[in-house]
């Protein structure tokens, strides 16, 4: 039966819209269909509403930064990586620049800018674009994947399929997991899916009192504990107090491993712990502490040491008197609120919901995925790409790095498959 388009792409997201780019550039008649009213939602509310496009790091580092299977991707980099990005969005117009940490944004700070390029582009390429159609289901015969089925009922036939429909999080873009029962119904695997990048619970008596609500710390390390007491991971960035708990990016990055050390141990709260003086050691600390005027009285003599609120509540967990005279405060005393600066220990006992996360952990297995083209190792004709797939980092640009490598590979491969058939 006749093909209505060389390829589908189901989903505009990033990955979506370069693989409908990919595809088209390959002169496949290519088809690009998203259940929302627009295109690039997710783009356009990411990085702040500024889309942070790509991060310049190195490689090797960018696989370090996405620790649910970044190895993955050193093949997809090979064809396609982060530089292949920057001049790709170069060449379309958008103008990018570099921040900290090898975040790339536009320069025109604007998320619509990026989202805009993209249209545009797909324009050039007679991209057919088909918006509020949500996809029913993807359809196979003869053991190769033919096309979908639209929940208005219509079919649309096709050589191949791109699914690239996202995870879980954010829901409001449109992200609400149609990819997964498409992949298994080929033979997929799903592997269990848990919110990452995503503020951590606690029921501690500080938290639930709002002790220390709204309160930043900066550029403090933040670890999550294994049941022994030692770290499984620090990340040192800044972090934020909140009524549940705790978020902000050192956080963030710790949500994952929070949920997998519940997960291992079978845990119903985790420990995590905070360096607040991450530069010094705690016998450093000790040592400065000992300095303070000895005729203030301790909070005031150590003012400026730590965020206020910070120190006046380790100087009561370390049970000082406040308004002591810093003279009266013994060296074991001092010795105790060294050790609290350094390792101020707390449960969690969880994080917020996937809905809330802005990464999805888990998805379609990679296992059953050509590392080389996103191309399905059961269904042929059938290709993934972005977040449906069990690849997930931290932010920082590496979770819409592995969409765009991974949608470009994905349309490429797809767009020069349907072109052989």
């Amino acid at each position: 039966m006749k093909s209505d388009y060389d390829v589908i792409v189901v989903g505009g997201g990033p990955a979506g819209l370069m693989a409908a780019i990919a595809a088209g550039e390959t002169k496949s008649r290519t088809l690009l269909v998203d259940k929302g009213n627009k295109l690039g939602r997710k783009l356009a509310i990411s990085g702040g509403g500024r889309c942070n496009v790509t991060n310049q790091l190195p490689i090797d580092e960018i696989v370090k930064n996405i620790p649910g299977n970044g190895r993955f991707l050193y093949s997809a980099f090979s064809v396609f990586n982060n530089e292949d990005i920057i001049a790709f969005f170069e060449k379309l117009g958008v103008a990018l620049k570099e921040e900290d940490h090898g975040r790339m944004f536009p320069v025109s700070n604007k998320a619509q800018s990026v989202v805009d390029a993209l249209l545009k582009k797909l324009k050039e390429l007679h991209v057919e674009i088909k918006v509020n159609s949500p996809v029913k289901k993807v359809l196979f015969e003869n053991g190769a994947a033919v096309g979908i089925l639209l929940e208005s009922g219509g079919k649309i036939r096709a050589k191949a399929v791109i699914v690239a429909s996202g995870g879980k999080s954010v829901p409001q873009t449109g992200s609400t997991g149609d990819g997964y029962p498409w992949a298994k119904e080929a033979g997929h695997t799903i592997t269990e899916l848990f919110p990452t990048e995503v503020p951590v619970t606690s029921d501690e008596p500080f938290i639930r009192d709002k002790t220390l609500q709204g309160l930043s710390l900066r550029n403090v390390g933040v670890s999550v504990l294994n049941p022994k007491g030692k770290p499984i991971i620090t990340h040192q960035m800044d972090m934020l107090f909140t009524h549940f708990g705790v978020s902000g990016p050192a956080v963030l990055r710790c949500s994952q491993f929070v949920v997998k050390a519940m997960k291992k141990w079978k845990l119903d709260h985790v420990e995590m712990s905070i360096d607040a003086m991450p530069e010094k050691n705690e016998e450093q600390i000790f040592q400065e502490l000992t300095k303070a005027d000895p005729r203030k009285a301790i909070k005031n003599g150590l003012k400026g040491f730590l965020p206020e609120r910070y120190l006046l509540f380790l100087l009561e967990k370390s049970g000082i008197d406040l308004n002591a005279p810093a003279y009266a405060v013994s060296r074991e005393a001092l010795r105790t609120l060294a050790g609290e600066m350094k390792h101020f220990r707390f449960r969690v006992n969880g994080t917020l919901p996937l809905e809330k996360a802005f990464v999805t952990g888990g998805g379609v297995s990679v296992r059953e995925i050509e590392p080389k083209t996103m191309a399905s190792k059961l269904m042929p004709g059938l290709y993934f790409c972005g977040e449906v797939l069990d690849i997930y980092g931290y932010t920082g640009g590496y979770n819409i790095t592995a969409a765009l490598v991974t949608g470009r590979l994905a349309g490429m491969s797809a767009g020069t498959y349907a072109l052989q058939k």
